[in-house]
């Protein structure tokens, strides 16, 4: 089984959705893909086979002010408005549907990786789950600690899962894949410093002291997890997709020039997903 791990990483993500948009361009298909914050959104999209869907979210929507920006802190406490993007423009009568038919006809098998905010433990969210214009776990997923509050779905608090399961490389082989492409959003040599993590840490602790703890050890996590993808690679078991430089982008970085030139180093950088498979 042939299995895609898209790993998120905010707006960095459209380097991953250009990939994605290569992919369905190619008829290149995978068996099972899973996704943590913006890599399930992108996958979603691949699932319903909507090309093009997922650039529009980052070069055109992002923009807005409904979407993130000190109106949506001042207005909601939230510096993102997640729920704008999963619920207001997603479902079905939203200004960009999710093909939802398409997406459960599609035969590729689906997880979504958020973290549980009392127990800092990863949350996984099955394909069957989902249901007609309810995305709110990928809106779980995608909810950034520090910045944003918790994010409240089902009678659980949750944050994005890059904090407790960034690379889910080894879920994706326990779930049953013989090979997968692994999709970052940062160099292959980069490696996270626990400094990064810190404040955001010590903030999310003070109520959620797990959550709190797990993201104290994200860096680690990471690295470990990297180290594990670049053995796996040696063993022809892996193919790692990555950007050669982020294109001077973080996390939030809002540059519509930046934004492009990602999302065609993705399209480029796919090409090596043929040969893998």
């Amino acid at each position: 089984m042939l299995g895609v791990v898209d790993v998120g990483g905010g707006l960095r993500g459209i380097y991953s959705a250009g990939i994605l948009d290569w992919c369905l361009d190619n008829h290149i298909e995978f068996d099972y893909g899973i996704g943590v914050s913006a890599g399930a959104a992108n996958l979603i999209a691949y699932i319903a086979r909507q090309p093009g869907r997922n650039y529009l979210f980052y070069a055109e929507y992002a923009f807005r002010r409904e979407y993130m920006g000190l109106h949506q802190k001042i207005t909601t406490g939230n510096l993102l408005n997640v729920d704008y993007i999963y619920d207001v423009l997603s479902n079905s009568d939203g200004e960009s549907p999710l093909d939802f038919p398409a997406f459960k006809e599609n035969p590729m098998r689906f997880t979504v990786v958020a973290t549980d905010a009392e127990t800092g433990e990863p949350v996984y969210y099955d394909k069957a789950q989902f249901q007609q214009d309810d995305y709110r776990f990928i809106a779980a997923s995608s909810n950034v600690p520090w910045v944003n509050h918790a994010y409240e779905y089902e009678g659980r608090s949750y944050f994005d899962g890059a904090i407790s399961d960034p690379i889910p490389v080894e879920k994706a082989f326990a779930d049953g894949c013989d090979k997968a492409v692994v999709i970052l959003t940062r160099p292959k040599d980069y490696r996270r410093d626990p400094k990064k993590d810190a404040h955001a840490a010590k903030s999310i602790a003070k109520k959620y002291p797990k959550a709190g703890e797990a993201l104290a050890n994200r860096a680690m996590i990471y690295n470990e997890q990297l180290d594990l993808c670049l053995q796996y690679e040696k063993e022809g078991k892996v193919l790692i997709v990555a950007p050669d430089d982020i294109s001077g982008m973080s996390t939030l970085t809002r540059s519509r020039k930046a934004i492009d030139k990602m999302y065609e180093k993705g399209r480029f950088d796919a090409a090596a997903i043929a040969d893998f498979i």
